[in-house]
């Protein structure tokens, strides 16, 4: 696969209050793997034109914490196409940190983003719903 338009997606989201499952501010992985979830989707209907469907995880590592108002980018990028399959590799990374100890509204831009999760995955989509792949 090559280094297209269709090949990689990211996608930045602030970590709200409402996301804070632990002590702390703590927000709990399974958010990561639900930003995750729409890169895989929005990849799907960029090279297919459907969404698929998530069949797996092939690996998942968490690496450093994420925490309510920290600035999450998530990004995939198509690895390996298939016949109906589409395997994928996914990065989350830290860009803007929450600083609750200097203040209640106090966040830090980051020199150098913090990886946060990597996954990998495997998505399907059905050769009857693959609308984009024939005009290739």
């Amino acid at each position: 696969m090559g280094a297209g338009e269709d090949s990689r997606v990211t996608l930045r989201v602030r970590m709200s209050a409402h996301d804070a499952h632990y002590g702390g501010g703590l927000v709990d992985g399974a958010r990561i793997l639900g930003l995750f979830g729409d890169v895989a989707t929005e990849l799907l209907i960029r090279h297919d034109g459907d969404e698929g469907l998530f069949a797996r995880y092939e690996s998942v590592e968490f690496v450093a914490p994420v925490r309510a108002g920290d600035f999450i980018e998530a990004s995939g990028t198509l690895v390996r196409i298939g016949t109906t399959s589409r395997e994928m590799t996914f990065e989350a990374r830290k860009v803007i940190a929450a600083r609750p100890d200097l203040g209640p509204s106090a966040a830090d831009l980051l020199e150098e983003p913090v990886v946060v999760v990597r996954a990998r995955g495997t998505c399907v989509v059905p050769k009857a719903n693959q609308r984009r792949i024939a005009s290739r």
